[in-house]
């Protein structure tokens, strides 16, 4: 009795067995190593200035998401978002598969909807000109939006898509939060998977940096990024982040349910861990972060970095002084090359995290600032830090499987 307790308390082993990744960088994972191989950047600085945005590479939608009916009644994040799910089911090789698909979790991680442009600016203007009646606002909101759009901004219609489009029907959970959603989405699908009540997820997010609206409500806060590009750790004193359009969904499932289907796995995730830092006094982001990472089991000396540093301050600085406190170990910041993509940051790293140890090979750095520096060995742990722009602290720890 006792040796069955004991087994039956042991944390089951998760892999990662699918990644899908659209980004301003690429679409598919061959095209995402090629781009990082290359230090390629892209980055728009026109558009929107004086804002930075990274735009979303060329999609062509169809491959995914085969119904235009599907496409048009979809926000360009969801659809971003449901051709990366699409993406991540072909790489874990059961795209189709209805006996895997109907007991799939999905746990997704999300943000509201896009605003309709042209009516809430003739709302503002005629609000500014004194041309609003009593009820004005009312009558134009219930004659001028399409009922559509209302549907479109709902959280939960992104994991809707991807069960209609690609058959995804076990349970189903939408986090919201920003880049702390996203940690959250992780840790639980992994929990989850480690306790025995779920055998496969999927897992994942999207984002639409190509949205005036959003750039307006974050420059109400300052965080945007302007007029010059630069490197995330170049990006001191101001900061900024320059948001980016991306999804980045993964499989991850139990070790024996992938063994039992002959899937080979990109990575194990070893262990997620998350925090919310108060943020009242200097230090106190480093200091939880300090306390993640004591939580995420041994690290080996020779492990790598998948920072998520937003590029915003202070997080970025105080992330950057727990970073100094690990010299040891080689980083490579996500924002850099492809933007702040908020709730799929997280997801992000852990996918490129995955993605490096099935090469054997860390990608190179893209900083002239001396933070991050050259790997030649092939690393077997990576580390992923997501420090949220103004709340939220997460790490997973990734390692390669032997």
């Amino acid at each position: 009795m006792a040796d069955m307790e004991k087994t039956r308390a042991e944390p089951v082993e998760a892999w990662i067995t699918g990644i899908g990744l659209t980004t301003s960088l690429a679409e598919g994972l061959d095209a995402h190593w090629d781009a990082l191989a290359q230090r390629r950047i892209n980055v728009d600085a026109t558009t929107f200035a004086p804002y930075l945005v990274h735009p979303l590479a060329p999609v062509i939608f169809d491959q995914q998401i085969p119904k235009k009916g599907d496409q048009r009644q979809m926000e360009a994040w969801q659809r971003i978002g449901t051709y990366a799910a699409g993406l991540a089911l072909d790489s874990a090789g059961i795209k189709g598969n209805t006996d895997i698909l109907s007991k799939m979790d999905m746990i997704v991680a999300a943000g509201g909807g896009e605003r309709d442009l042209a009516v809430d600016s003739a709302i503002l203007s005629s609000e500014a000109q004194g041309n609003s009646s009593p009820g004005y606002l009312n009558e134009r909101l219930v004659n001028d939006l399409r009922p559509t759009l209302f549907l479109a901004q709902l959280s939960n219609l992104l994991a809707g898509n991807i069960a209609i489009v690609h058959g995804v029907t076990g349970s189903s959970r939408t986090f919201m939060g920003e880049e702390a959603a996203g940690v959250d989405a992780v840790r639980i699908a992994l929990a989850r998977i480690a306790a025995g009540q779920s055998d496969i997820a999927l897992v994942g997010a999207a984002h639409n940096g190509e949205r005036k609206d959003q750039l307006m409500l974050y420059e109400f806060g300052d965080f945007n990024l302007k007029d010059t590009f630069q490197p995330v750790w170049a990006r001191e004193p101001k900061g900024g982040f320059a948001l980016g359009s991306g999804g980045a969904f993964l499989v991850i499932e139990s070790k024996a349910h992938a063994q039992a289907r002959s899937a080979k796995p990109y990575a194990r995730l070893t262990n997620v861990v998350s925090d919310l830092a108060r943020r009242q006094h200097p230090g106190e982001i480093t200091a939880t972060l300090d306390k993640l990472w004591s939580k995420l089991g041994p690290v080996h000396s020779d492990a790598a970095i998948i920072s998520g540093a937003p590029g915003t301050e202070p997080a970025t600085a105080e992330e950057r002084a727990f970073l100094r406190q690990h010299p040891e170990h080689p980083v490579r910041a996500t924002a850099t090359a492809f933007g702040q993509i908020v709730e799929a940051q997280f997801p992000l790293g852990i996918a490129l995290a995955a993605l490096s140890l099935s090469h054997g090979a860390l990608f190179p750095p893209n900083d002239p600032t001396g933070v991050e520096i050259e790997m030649s060995a092939a690393p077997t742990q990576i580390v992923v830090t997501g420090t949220g722009h103004w709340r939220g602290e997460g790490m997973a720890l990734v390692e390669a499987v032997r």
